[in-house]
């Protein structure tokens, strides 16, 4: 048996490919070496653009337990520089504390209920591809075995099997510094907090603002008070003495590194509640980036792609829509009908985001360095940082909004990801002239939404709809904010198959209307007055074949 495609690796960005491969119609098989879902600590929570696209796909409410649309954060840091994005309008940057346990979690419930198989303590020890697809060997609880596939896909972190048994040079930096030191601890004695929220460390003078890196002459400290009964702290060191990387990190060792690092001596304490940052230490940070993305048959996402430094928390960001990016186009060819080009894509968009988040880790580590030459870099940068049109890049930058895509089209929105819409739905669909809906706009105000055939949302309730509701089934979607006097319905027939037309009203419509890509980018997009019929034609032929019928 062929299956259509086998995921090596069952954390985030493995699963959520696999979420994405089913609502298009393709059953993947996931593989992975441990016999259950680690309980490790990782990631701490996930941030920027990502929470959109999660959103998007119904996922947003169960992570952060929180309903309606991503709320953006007031503050987060860049290379220990706080950012006060309360300054910002708009603020581009989403944030979710949730563990990357809970995410695992999350996502395999949802891979699971869409049909994806998921085979643990099965470990991928070889594998050879042709022209038709990908033969690859593994072991599991009854031994040896194969299994086959049209594409293989390594998902499987940075020591990927896959990547070396492809022969993908994964190149970059490799340093010693810092050695990074975190635990869960009760609260030490002697913590006060400030009027203004920050914390006082005993015989310290220099206040820390929780749940924020603060750098000191001596490297960079870290406490978060979750609750009463504990607190997580954390140090980096550059120069440091020498560690026994085999052996535990304890609490006198997380103590000793305190001192040097602020000059206070904490008593420290296990935590009596269970929390989930275990005492752990890493030493040096790996910044590298896979040389290609895809070797034939043979794809790569997440981690398996790009390893960096985890301050910011880019991680999730970046690896999550890297799997958003090549579910659909993957389907696409799966399905026949992706035009020329369009899986190769995936490289040449992803790659220079990878590059990107290369290059800001090694910026931000770099910035929190001790010595004399960063303390007067950094009293440029955050003179720089004190004006809003530089914080506001910094923000977009973390957040990976600034990532845009070649689409040909000369609208500001062509490439980016798509604005937060909030639409309406009126009890009946009917073809509208252009501008007429608008006319028709209820007497509160509020925008009217119908949908063309084979649409989403074919029912009729009245009030709101946001678009990432419409965008629950991971499709393309043709937005007709013009009511449906442009004519798209009888332009796009012949994508009704791959592309949902919905028709729609907005009070502050940002275009006439907007051809949406399945991982919620803008394929396409016109300005009012400018219907463009020949970009839409040309927008639909690139991204989603040639029509049919």
């Amino acid at each position: 048996m062929t299956n259509d495609v086998i995921i090596v690796g069952a954390g985030p960005v493995g699963l959520f490919l696999a979420c994405e491969l089913a609502l298009a119609g393709v059953q993947p098989v996931v593989l992975d070496r441990l016999p259950a879902r680690s309980g490790e600590q990782k990631a701490n929570g996930l941030v920027g653009q990502v929470l959109r696209l999660l959103d998007h796909r119904g996922l947003h409410q169960p992570l952060s337990g929180v309903p309606g649309a991503p709320q953006p954060v007031p503050r987060f840091v860049f290379g220990a520089f706080p950012l006060d994005l309360h300054r910002l309008d708009p603020n581009p940057l989403h944030a979710v504390p949730v563990p990357q346990h809970r995410v695992e979690e999350v996502l395999e419930e949802r891979a699971l209920a869409l049909g994806v198989t998921v085979h643990r303590d099965h470990e991928v020890t070889g594998f050879a591809q042709d022209a038709t697809g990908v033969s690859v060997d593994l072991h599991g609880p009854d031994g040896a075995g194969q299994l086959r596939a049209r594409y293989l896909i390594g998902a499987d972190g940075g020591r990927s099997t896959v990547r070396k048994l492809a022969g993908i040079d994964f190149p970059g930096v490799t340093s010693p510094d810092p050695v990074s030191r975190v635990a869960h601890v009760l609260p030490p004695e002697g913590l006060r907090m400030t009027d203004g929220g920050e914390v006082l460390l005993p015989g310290c003078p220099t206040p820390f603002r929780p749940y924020t890196h603060t750098r000191t002459e001596h490297g960079v400290f870290v406490i978060s008070p979750f609750n009463p009964d504990a607190v997580m702290i954390a140090t980096q060191e550059w120069g440091g003495p020498p560690v026994d990387q085999e052996a535990p990190l304890t609490l006198d060792e997380l103590r000793a590194s305190i001192r040097r690092v602020t000059g206070a001596d904490l008593k420290l304490a296990p935590a009596r509640t269970a929390g989930p940052f275990t005492p752990r230490r890493t030493v040096g940070h790996n910044t590298r980036l896979a040389e290609r993305y895809r070797d034939g048959r043979v794809l790569l996402v997440g981690d398996a792609a790009h390893v960096h430094a985890a301050t910011g928390g880019p991680g999730l960001n970046l690896g999550l829509q890297d799997a958003a990016n090549l579910g659909w186009k993957l389907a696409a060819d799966l399905q026949g009908w992706a035009p020329p080009g369009l899986l190769d894509s995936y490289q040449h968009e992803r790659r220079p985001v990878g590059e990107r988040v290369f290059m800001h880790s090694q910026a931000q580590t770099a910035l929190m360095s001790p010595g004399p030459a960063v303390t007067a870099l950094r009293a440029l940068v955050g003179e720089l940082l004190s004006h809003d049109d530089n914080l506001a890049r910094i923000a977009a930058l973390m957040a990976g909004s600034d990532v845009h895509y070649d689409t040909d089209c000369p609208h500001p929105l062509a490439g980016g990801f798509t604005p937060e819409l909030t639409l309406g739905t009126p009890r009946r669909a009917r073809r509208c002239r252009k501008g007429e809906a608008r006319e028709r706009r209820r007497s509160d105000g509020a925008p009217t939404v119908g949908t063309g055939s084979g649409g989403p949302g074919g029912e009729r309730a009245d009030g709101g709809v946001r678009l990432a509701e419409l965008a629950r089934g991971g499709r393309p979607l043709l937005l007709d904010l013009s009511g449906g006097g442009l004519g798209l319905a009888d332009r796009a027939a012949a994508w009704k198959d791959r592309v949902d037309l919905v028709t729609a009203d907005c009070s502050q419509p940002p275009a006439d209307a907007l051809l949406l890509r399945p991982d919620g980018y803008v394929a396409w997009a016109c300005a009012p007055g400018d219907a463009d019929p020949e970009g839409l034609d040309r927008a639909l032929r690139r991204w989603f074949g040639e029509p049919r019928g």
